[in-house]
C-alpha cells in the first residue's frame, strides 16, 4: 500500500483533488467534524479546557470559532485534544485499507504533526490566489481571521512545495485535476514496475 499525502494552501482544492484519485481517502476535516458531533469524550476534554466556550454537546462550531479567535493558545489546545483521536482513526483507516494499492491522506497538518513517513508520496496542489479566495468564500461560515490563525500554525507553502514529489495545478475545473492525477499515477506505477 502506497500512501499519497495531499499538501497545499487552505482552499486550494486539496479535498477535491484527493477524492479524484479514485482510491480510499482519509479526510481529517471530515473526521474532526464527526468527533464534534458524536464523540462525548472529546466534548468532555474540550469542556474541561475551554468551559466558557464548549458547554453543550454536540459541539457548536461557532463556539469553537469564538474560542479560537479569543486567544492564541486555544487553537493549540483544541488541536492537542483532537489530534490524538484523529491519529487513532487514521490507524483504523489504514488497517481497513491495507490491501489497497493506494490510500490518500487529506490531512491539513500532515507535515506539521509529523504524520508523514519516508516512503509517502507527497502531492502539492497549486492554485491561483484569486481562485482560492473565490473557493473560500463559498464555504459556509468562512472567517478570514480564523483562516489566518490556522495559517500561523502551518509550515510555509514554499517548504511544502519543495517537499512534494508532484505538483497538480488546480484550475478549479475537472480536466486540470484529472490530467494531473492520471499523469502522477502513471509515473508512480512506472517507477514501481521498473525499480
Amino acid at each position: 500500500m502506497i500512501r499519497i499525502g495531499i499538501l497545499g494552501d487552505i482552499g486550494s482544492g486539496k479535498s477535491y483533488v484527493a477524492k479524484n484519485f479514485g482510491y480510499p481517502v482519509f479526510n481529517a476535516d471530515y473526521e474532526v467534524s464527526k468527533l464534534y458531533q458524536k464523540n462525548k469524550k472529546i466534548y468532555q476534554k474540550l469542556n474541561k479546557l475551554l468551559p466558557e466556550y464548549i458547554y453543550e454537546f454536540p459541539i457548536n462550531k461557532m463556539k469553537l470559532s469564538k474560542a479560537i479567535l479569543a486567544n492564541n493558545s486555544n487553537l493549540k489546545k483544541i488541536i492537542t485534544v483532537v489530534h490524538k483521536e484523529i491519529r487513532n482513526k487514521m490507524k483504523l483507516f489504514q488497517k481497513k485499507n491495507k490491501n489497497k494499492k493506494f490510500i490518500v491522506l487529506d490531512i491539513p497538518l500532515l507535515l506539521e504533526n509529523k504524520i508523514v513517513k519516508k516512503k509517502d508520496i507527497l502531492v502539492y496542489v497549486q492554485s491561483k490566489k484569486s481562485d482560492i479566495l473565490i473557493n473560500l468564500n463559498k464555504r459556509k461560515n468562512f472567517n478570514m481571521k480564523i483562516l489566518k490563525k490556522f495559517k500561523k500554525i502551518q509550515l510555509p507553502l514554499v517548504y511544502k512545495k519543495k517537499k512534494s514529489k508532484f505538483i497538480i495545478i488546480n484550475k478549479f475545473n475537472k480536466k486540470s485535476v484529472k490530467d494531473g492525477i492520471t499523469n502522477i499515477l502513471k509515473i508512480i506505477n512506472h517507477e514501481r514496475n521498473n525499480p
